[in-house]
């Protein structure tokens, strides 16, 4: 009995000890309770990434173009007249200023629109004949167009007509069509017929809200064809700066030059000697007086109207004319004629002129709108480019039915117009009303105005197109931009106008193509002291996690062009990180790969079948592939194509949370092996 009753104690005592040995402590137990309640955060925040709502569509995303009219259109029942006014506000942005308008505006509107005019009306003139037009269409371009955006354009500062660019581009694609020497009348409708394709793009860009099609022509190629196009605008003029009688139709400098070479025996030294002693006086006054006297301003503003006036009394006094001088002669007067059956719709060249206006609407418009916004910011007004785009082009249309050619806005006449003081585009209405008093009285008397004063006047505004600063700022800032700065420029000097613009736009998409179907991608590490992770390259302080190899792809979209690259980018990344682990340390060895998917917006099906590559061949080389916070787009099609299921539900909403999963699954892996 007593040998039992030891034996008994003693199994006791070794029964007593294992069950302390195996009690969890005090520390272990708030341990276990604190992992438990991470993972089940963990969890929580997962089905957060998980369980998300369906994503608009594509049908959604269309009905977005119309909605704002849609709405105003539901809130007509509910609200007849408040909602019938938003209306009319939203079409003509007048009425939402014209309750603040008063006599100190108008008086500040009046001035600023007569000094508009006095540089209004030589330019127009002037554009007129570089768009090969007889002078009196330059005048009804600076009308009706300025008339119809006063009431329905939403800048306050932006001058309405004719512009040097769009007049270059209209006679140099349309001239192939018709010539305006051998048969003027047939040129003439054409380039009516382009004015309202022309207004009816830019009206239909505005209504469908497209405003994002003016930003294919980036800011490098504008600045590079701007430029461009100024030097070929600048040899054309030589034609009437010298006197020439015959000159070149095409527009690269070669071409030109050749000509001018070939002709030079006939130059008539009065018409030279008349062009540029006023072309002089204009600069004299426009970069020198205006700057160093200021109250000047308005000398400068009239310095082309006043070389007008003078060269014409100049050759009326001493009959130029007869010494060869050319001069304008007769300009059609009275209001802009009805040109409604000018249009042609049923001619050969229909679709040529399509395509024209097409580009002209574009180039139009992507002046006005950077002209428009720049002013805006200086004022601190909000310009609304869809506002804008409907504007141009009613005005375009209405203008191609009343014998006007493309207006736009003017950098130039802009800037006096601003300086000027006007508060409102009031002005605009009182430079068009000077105009249009002009053509009913005193067209007569611009019969001995010489042609050279005409070339004089658009070489002085051309300076205003290049900007030397802005090309430099680009050179330093990015190269890329800078080729295709030149590329547009090269392309309009040395070769033509359309050429220049499709090496322009070329490059830009060849650049925005090249980024996508080749994006970079980024082993990220995390930075000392915080939660973030950055490019171990950009922050060569960041730490990599043992183990983890973490990438992010430089691209919004991964898509059928790039997600092979992508693959198999990530792919060499990941052996590679591998191997040079396992050289280290064989524990440090990457055994999972999180692929931070912040930037991607949206896959397709491509970039699906791509990553369920990718995590085959990981899963092959004992990796396993995680993700860390998809968009929305991106997790719905996952969840989908069941890519979730597959890489069993590793998908996370931060890569903090990755990795921390990632060392929670390696730890109880562990405790699992000890227990065993």
């Amino acid at each position: 009995m007593a040998v039992s009753r030891e034996g008994e104690t003693e199994s006791s005592h070794l029964a007593q000890t294992v069950e302390e040995t195996t009690r969890p402590t005090f520390a272990e137990s708030q341990k276990n309770t604190f992992d438990q309640f991470s993972q089940t955060l963990q969890t929580q925040r997962r089905n957060w990434v998980l369980n998300v709502p369906e994503p608009p569509g594509l049908f959604s995303k269309l009905k977005t173009i119309f909605s704002p009219l849609e709405n105003k259109l539901h809130c007509i029942g509910k609200q007849p007249l408040p909602a019938l006014i938003s209306i009319l506000k939203t079409i003509f942005p007048p009425l939402s200023w014209c309750k603040q308008y008063n006599v100190t505006k108008f008086k500040s509107d009046i001035l600023a629109g007569l000094t508009l005019a006095s540089l209004c009306i030589p330019q127009s003139i002037g554009y007129a004949t570089l768009a090969k037009l007889d002078p009196q269409y330059g005048l009804y371009t600076s009308v009706i167009p300025p008339l119809i955006y006063s009431i329905m354009g939403s800048s306050r500062d932006i001058a309405i007509g004719p512009v040097a660019v769009v007049s270059l581009l209209l006679s140099s694609m349309i001239q192939k069509f018709e010539d305006p020497a051998v048969n003027p009348a047939a040129y003439t409708k054409l380039v009516l017929t382009v004015t309202f394709f022309a207004g009816t793009f830019q009206a239909a860009f505005g209504l469908l809200r497209l405003g994002f099609l003016v930003d294919f022509l980036s800011h490098a190629a504008i600045v590079g064809f701007m430029a461009g196009a100024a030097c070929v605008i600048g040899l054309q003029q030589l034609k009437s700066l010298l006197g020439l009688s015959k000159f070149t139709n095409n527009t690269d400098i070669i071409s030109v030059l050749t000509s001018i070479s070939k002709s030079m025996h006939t130059w008539n030294p009065f018409s030279f000697m008349i062009g540029s002693s006023f072309f002089i006086f204009i600069l004299f006054t426009k970069y020198y007086l205006a700057r160093k006297h200021k109250k000047l301003f308005l000398l400068s503003a009239m310095a082309p109207l006043l070389s007008v006036i003078l060269s014409t009394l100049i050759v009326f006094l001493t009959r130029a004319d007869k010494h060869g001088v050319k001069i304008v002669k007769h300009i059609t007067g009275g209001l802009n004629p009805t040109s409604i059956h000018d249009l042609q719709f049923n001619s050969p060249h229909t679709a040529e002129a399509a395509k024209i206006g097409l580009i002209v609407a574009l180039i139009a418009l992507t002046e006005a709108i950077a002209v428009g916004r720049s002013f805006a910011t200086m004022k601190g007004y909000r310009l609304d480019g869809n506002k804008e785009m409907l504007a141009m082009g009613v005005m375009n249309i209405t203008g191609s039915l009343t014998s006007c050619y493309v207006a736009t806005g003017s950098f130039s006449r802009t800037a006096v117009n601003f300086s000027a003081g006007c508060e409102t585009a009031v002005s605009n209405i009182v430079m068009a009303v000077t105009v249009l008093i002009s053509l009913e009285f005193f067209t007569r008397l611009l019969y001995f105005t010489p042609i050279a004063i005409l070339a004089s006047v658009i070489l002085a505004a051309l300076p205003g197109l290049i900007n030397l600063s802005e090309a430099k700022y680009i050179w330093k800032v990015d190269k890329m931009d800078f080729l295709t700065c030149t590329a547009a420029f090269f392309g309009v000097v040395f070769v033509s106008v359309e050429i220049g613009l499709l090496l322009a736009v070329g490059i830009s998409f060849a650049k925005v193509i090249l980024n996508s179907i080749q994006p970079g991608t980024e082993k990220l590490g995390r930075l000392p002291g915080s939660d973030l992770f950055g490019d171990v390259n950009q922050y060569p302080m960041a730490m990599k996690i043992p183990g983890i190899l973490i990438v992010r792809v430089k691209s919004a979209l991964l898509c059928f062009a790039n997600a092979d690259f992508i693959r198999a980018k990530i792919l060499d990344l990941a052996l590679e990180e591998q191997n040079e682990d396992a050289i280290e340390s064989a524990e440090d060895r990457v055994q999972l790969v999180i692929l931070d998917m912040s930037n991607l917006l949206n896959i397709d099906t491509t970039s699906i079948a791509s990553l369920e590559e990718l995590h085959s061949e990981l899963e092959s080389n004992g990796m396993k592939l995680a993700l860390a916070n998809p968009r929305w787009h991106v997790i719905h099609k996952l969840r989908l194509a069941k890519f979730v299921k597959k890489i069993e539900g590793r998908v996370f909403l931060t890569i903090g949370e990755a990795i921390e999963a990632c060392f929670t699954s390696k730890n109880m892996h562990a405790s699992s092996l000890t227990v065993v």
